[in-house]
């Protein structure tokens, strides 16, 4: 599906004078947003080039919950990889955003967030992947902690303002089935990830709690926030079901 929508934005480009103002204007402003994103995504390998001697042949690429490295790539991959990798994810957001049939109940805040998410990331993570591999003291856990957190809380803000759509939001069956089922399950997850954002990026400047328990606390907060709307939002499907047992 990601392969034929790319090819179909590709083909709409070609057909550029057949589309109407509206559309060409929304199109052009498209490509311009691909194409900056792509580049930031993509700006980190300037600076792999000008390290990669200097780099170690393994260079750490994972922590677990205790700060500890577990996890190593090879220098090439890790120096000019993991950019190509970003760009490959920010590829896909974008095209999800682009072709959501229902792309009108986007926040604008929360399809700006979709957007510049992955690009950032990858201008922040991999320069400090590489400068961590030469040996700089970068503490990753409370990085991660403060930008995971961050996130969290600016998201959490605008999920409820959200109408349905299938990229954004708590989407299930009986969300989209039920537009008051969609605005209450979203404004409780919404609830839910501002506290753990706040409870995220806290950890993150207590040292000793961002070495011991960042990733874990991390790990925890995701998975209430994927877990308690879910059975929310069944249970108010439910109780309507039950109620109406004909719809």
């Amino acid at each position: 599906m990601f392969i034929m929508n790319l090819i179909h934005l590709f083909l709409r480009s070609l057909c550029f004078g057949c589309l109407n103002l509206r559309e060409r204007k929304e199109m052009m402003k498209n490509k311009r947003t691909i194409i900056l994103t792509s580049v930031m995504c993509m700006l980190p390998e300037i600076l792999s080039v000008i390290l990669y001697k200097r780099l170690p042949e393994q260079i750490a690429v994972h922590w677990n919950s205790a700060g500890e490295v577990d996890g190593y790539f090879p220098k090439a991959l890790a120096a000019f990889g993991m950019p190509v990798l970003f760009l490959l994810l920010n590829l896909y957001s974008n095209i999800r955003l682009l072709y959501d049939p229902r792309r009108e109940g986007h926040s604008k805040v929360l399809r700006a967030i979709s957007i510049w998410t992955v690009p950032l990331t990858s201008l922040i993570l991999v320069p400090a992947t590489l400068f961590i591999a030469l040996g700089a003291q970068i503490p990753i856990s409370a990085l991660s902690s403060s930008v995971v957190g961050i996130l969290l809380i600016v998201t959490g803000n605008y999920l409820p303002k959200s109408r349905r759509n299938y990229v954004m939001g708590v989407r299930l069956p009986w969300t989209f089935h039920d537009p008051d089922n969609w605005n209450k399950t979203n404004r409780m997850a919404g609830h839910i990830m501002v506290a753990g954002g706040v409870i995220i990026l806290l950890s993150g400047y207590l040292q000793q709690i961002a070495v011991l328990y960042g990733v874990s606390i991390i790990v925890v907060i995701t998975a209430l926030i994927i877990v308690i709307p879910f059975f929310y939002s069944f249970a108010l499907y439910k109780k309507e079901k039950d109620k109406n047992p004909l719809t």
